[in-house]
């Protein structure tokens, strides 16, 4: 099972409905995938989110070398925080990035990388704050516009986070990334239809990651449709893969209390968030 989505998955589990939702609609802030760029950087033998466990620690340990090397180079800084933060190390993730922001004030790559390590460690305000000095008024960054939008769902400024949403996909029309992000905060407010309608848009689109198909297969489960939810999420992934990911949509699904709140909100038109 790729790296990636073991890591979206488990979080789910084990962080709780809002604060795990937002775990991915962060990590989606980027295109599709975040892959690992090169140059003075050890090269990888694959992309990140086909790394297992064994093969992604060892790529951490070599860009830890590398980092160790030349603290102050932002391609190795950035790659190696990526790393980190992907074995769950944010407060490490965010020590390497403040040190790479230092060295490098004015490279937007690393202001960005930098906001998103702070908000996984959950210096929500500190990260809105750093993207903000990434974002440039006469190149705006759909990415950014999108990272912080999941930032402010994650504060639970759900309005706040849709306009940036949609702000975002005034300049990137049909991005399943955004379009998942804005699917994923409807789901935090409970409304599972609206999520949904987005989240369909999200995985028609040619350029759609698995990512966003186990985001709407988990929608769809949450809505007590599992046989619908479990062919979404087997779609484009060996059999193995398939069934780890069906066996974590199961196991969420199963949860006592967060995820069948957010169910039962969902039918309670009173709750229903219309923003």
């Amino acid at each position: 099972m790729p790296a990636s989505l073991t890591t979206t998955f488990t979080n789910r589990i084990l962080q709780g409905a809002a604060a795990s939702l937002l775990v991915l609609a962060l990590a989606g802030c980027s295109t599709t995938k975040d892959r690992m760029t090169t140059g003075s950087v050890p090269k990888l033998t694959k992309p990140v989110e086909e790394m297992d466990a064994t093969e992604l620690r060892s790529a951490t340990d070599r860009l830890g070398q590398a980092y160790e090397k030349n603290p102050r180079d932002p391609v190795t800084g950035v790659n190696y925080a990526n790393l980190l933060r992907m074995n769950g190390r944010d407060t490490q993730a965010l020590a390497v990035m403040q040190q790479v922001a230092i060295a490098n004030p004015g490279d937007r790559n690393v202001l960005a990388a930098y906001g998103k390590a702070q908000a996984a460690a959950g210096q929500f305000q500190q990260a809105l704050d750093t993207i903000g000095r990434a974002q440039t008024p006469d190149r705006p960054d759909w990415k950014l516009i999108s990272a912080q939008g999941a930032i402010l769902d994650q504060m639970g400024r759900a309005s706040d986070a849709r306009q940036r949403y949609r702000d975002a996909l005034d300049i990137q029309p049909n991005e399943p990334s955004i379009l998942s992000n804005l699917g994923m905060s409807y789901v935090l407010t409970g409304d599972l239809r609206t999520a949904e309608t987005y989240l369909r848009s999200a995985a028609s689109q040619p350029t759609a990651d698995s990512r966003v198909r186990q985001n709407l297969a988990l929608v769809v489960g949450l809505q007590g449709r599992f046989p619908e939810a479990e062919q979404i999420a087997r779609r484009e992934l060996s059999p193995q893969q398939a069934d780890a990911n069906v066996a974590y949509l199961r196991g969420m699904l199963s949860q006592p209390n967060s995820w069948q709140k957010l169910a039962a909100k969902e039918k309670t038109p009173s709750d229903t968030n219309t923003n």
